[in-house]
């Protein structure tokens, strides 16, 4: 079988801009595969143009939380205000079948010999924050191929168990045999880590290397969109300092 070539996206958010510029970078390098890891709705202006390309692409793709709230009637008192408001409104701009599309996917999946999931893979359902290694190691404990990609933080970091555990801000990381890499891809829609260029991963799985990848995409006309749709003016603020 031939190695693939992997766009592996993350926290897309609705954001066609940043989603564009990472789909021209991919195709740019050859890439042959796409991958996601979840939440593609919410935040962002775009949700059903987002969700309607990532289906077109025929992207493997797991249930992030925004997907989950976004397609299920669920009650949001627990949300911070802000998130519930994001959530009622993106509902809906989505049909019905993409509706179904978001209740239908798995919280986690293997592709070709990795495993993809949103959050954790010992309770993907609840949506838990990996932000350090003793988080990372209760995850380990479930996942049973060398690499597993992830996203929900939206800040790019790989945890490495090769007996202890380490914590890793990458750039390019060569996957060895015999260690386990719980790798986060960052956002493509809302990046959190001071960073304000979209982020994603590039898996080469012929030379077992992933590659952090950024691109600068035109921020201001995504936030012209988030005002024009009244959402809050703190979805279009935070995009232009990666926070």
């Amino acid at each position: 079988m031939t190695k693939k070539k992997y766009a592996i996206l993350g926290d897309v958010h609705g954001n066609w801009e940043a989603l564009s510029a990472v789909l021209d970078d991919a195709a740019s390098l050859g890439v042959d595969s796409y991958v996601c890891v979840g939440d593609v709705v919410g935040y962002n202006a775009d949700p059903a143009k987002c969700l309607d390309k990532i289906r077109e692409l025929g992207c493997t793709v797991v249930r992030g939380n925004h997907d989950h709230y976004c397609s299920h009637e669920e009650c949001l008192e627990d949300f911070h205000p802000l998130a519930a408001r994001v959530v009622d409104w993106t509902r809906s701009q989505l049909d019905d079948e993409g509706i179904d599309y978001l209740r239908k996917m798995r919280l986690s999946t293997k592709v070709d010999g990795f495993t993809i999931v949103h959050s954790t893979l010992d309770m993907p359902e609840k949506w838990g924050y990996v932000f350090d290694c003793l988080e990372a190691d209760a995850n380990f404990n479930y996942q049973s191929t060398s690499v597993c990609f992830h996203g929900h933080t939206h800040v790019p970091v790989a945890y490495v168990k090769r007996g202890m555990t380490d914590r890793i801000e990458y750039g390019k990381i060569r996957i060895v045999l015999g260690q386990k890499y719980f790798i986060n891809v960052g956002s493509v829609g809302q990046p959190r880590d001071g960073n304000p260029r979209a982020a994603y991963a590039f898996y080469d799985a012929e030379k077992r290397e992933v590659e952090l990848r950024r691109l600068e995409y035109d921020i201001r006309k995504t936030q012209e969109k988030i005002r024009e749709a009244g959402l809050p003016e703190r979805l279009a603020r935070r995009l232009q300092i990666g926070k």
